[in-house]
C-alpha cells in the first residue's frame, strides 16, 4: 500500500520537483529544479553562481555544471516510458564552451517523436542506446557547456517478446 502511495506521489511533477531540490547532490551544488512539465517531457534547471559552485577562476565549477545535467534525461525517460523499461545512464560527455560568469540554465526535453522511436527500437527486447544533448546557457544565451548523454533502455525481461 505504501509503495502505491509513493508511486502516486512520484507521478506528480511538483512533488518530484521538490524532491529533486532536496536531493543532496543537487542541493549541495546550488542547483534548482525550476519546473517539471505536467507530462514529464521537459525539466528546467537553473544554477546561480555562488560560493558553493565557483571554481578558482571565479566561474561556474565544471563538476556542478555536469551535475546540472546528470539525472534529468534519465528521470524524464523513466517517467515517460513507465515501469516496463530499464533506463540507465551509459555514457556522458561535457564540452566546456565558455566560462560561466553568471547564473546558468539547462532545459532537458524528450519529445514525443524521440519517445516513440525509443519504444519502437526497444520493442524487440534488445538494448537501445539513445543519445540526448543539451546546451547549458547563461541568461544572455551564451553557451557555457554542451552535454551529451547516452542512455541505455531495454524492456524488462517479463515484457520482452517470447523467443522461439
Amino acid at each position: 500500500m505504501f509503495k502505491k502511495f509513493l508511486r502516486n506521489l512520484t507521478n506528480k511533477p511538483e512533488f518530484m520537483r521538490r524532491a529533486m531540490n532536496f536531493y543532496a547532490p543537487i542541493r549541495g551544488a546550488g542547483i534548482q529544479v525550476e519546473r517539471i512539465a505536467p507530462n514529464f517531457d521537459e525539466v528546467e534547471v537553473v544554477m546561480p553562481l555562488t560560493r558553493r559552485n565557483k571554481n578558482i577562476m571565479g566561474t561556474q565549477f565544471g563538476g556542478s555544471l555536469y551535475a546540472m545535467a546528470d539525472p534529468f534525461f534519465m528521470l524524464i525517460l523513466m517517467k515517460r516510458l513507465g515501469h516496463r523499461y530499464h533506463v540507465w545512464d551509459q555514457e556522458a560527455n561535457i564540452r566546456f564552451v565558455s566560462p560561466g560568469k553568471a547564473a546558468v540554465k539547462g532545459v532537458y526535453r524528450v519529445n514525443d517523436q524521440a519517445l516513440e522511436e525509443i519504444k519502437a527500437l526497444a520493442a524487440t527486447g534488445e538494448k537501445v542506446l539513445y543519445t540526448f544533448g543539451v546546451d547549458i546557457t547563461q541568461k544572455d544565451g551564451t553557451i557555457v557547456a554542451q552535454v551529451t548523454k547516452v542512455l541505455y533502455i531495454r524492456l524488462k525481461k517479463q515484457y520482452r517478446p517470447q523467443s522461439n
